[in-house]
C-alpha cells in the first residue's frame, strides 16, 4: 500500500514539514478506517487504503463521479466516502448506495430496507459498465439527496 504524505507542524523550526501518513487500519469487513472529514483529500486517502482490486474500482468510481458531476462535494463519514451536490444533499456512497435510487432508470438492481435507496454491487471479476453507472450518477446528482450528516 503506498504511503501518503501529509503536512505536520515542526515544533522546533516553527514551520511545516512533510511526513509519511500512518497506513490506515482495515476494519473487519476489509474497508479502511478513515477519520470523518470533508473534501477530496480524505476520499483519496480512503481509496489509497482500499485493499487490492477494490482500490482500482474505487479510483474508477471516484473518477467517474468527478467527470459526471464536476461540482461534486466529497466527504468521508462512517468509514465510507460520500458524494453530494451543494444545497441538494448526498446522492451516492462509494459502496454504490444511491439515496434516491428508486427514482433512477433503469432501476439499480439491489433493494434496501429504505424504499428510496437502491444499491449496485461490484464484485472482483464483474464487468464494470461505466456508461450505466455514469447515467445513474448523473440522474442521482440531479435529484434531492439525503441530509444524512
Amino acid at each position: 500500500m503506498p504511503h501518503r504524505l501529509r503536512l505536520e507542524n515542526d515544533t522546533d523550526m516553527g514551520s511545516k514539514k512533510l511526513v509519511a501518513a500512518k497506513p490506515a487500519v482495515l476494519l473487519t469487513g476489509g474497508n479502511p478506517q478513515i477519520a470523518k472529514a470533508d473534501g477530496d483529500a480524505p476520499v483519496q486517502d480512503y481509496i489509497a487504503a482500499m485493499p487490492g482490486w477494490k482500490r482500482d474500482v474505487g479510483r474508477r468510481l471516484d473518477s467517474l463521479v468527478v467527470r459526471t458531476v464536476p461540482d461534486v462535494r466529497k466527504a468521508v463519514r462512517w468509514n465510507s466516502p460520500f458524494y453530494g451536490v451543494e444545497g441538494r444533499g448526498w446522492f451516492l456512497g462509494l459502496h454504490c448506495l444511491f439515496y434516491s435510487g428508486a427514482a433512477l432508470r433503469p432501476l439499480p438492481p439491489v433493494e434496501s430496507k429504505k424504499p428510496d435507496v437502491r444499491y449496485f454491487h461490484i464484485h472482483e471479476h464483474d464487468p464494470f459498465d461505466e456508461e450505466l453507472l455514469a447515467n445513474w450518477i448523473r440522474q442521482a446528482s440531479e435529484l434531492p439527496g439525503d441530509d444524512c450528516f
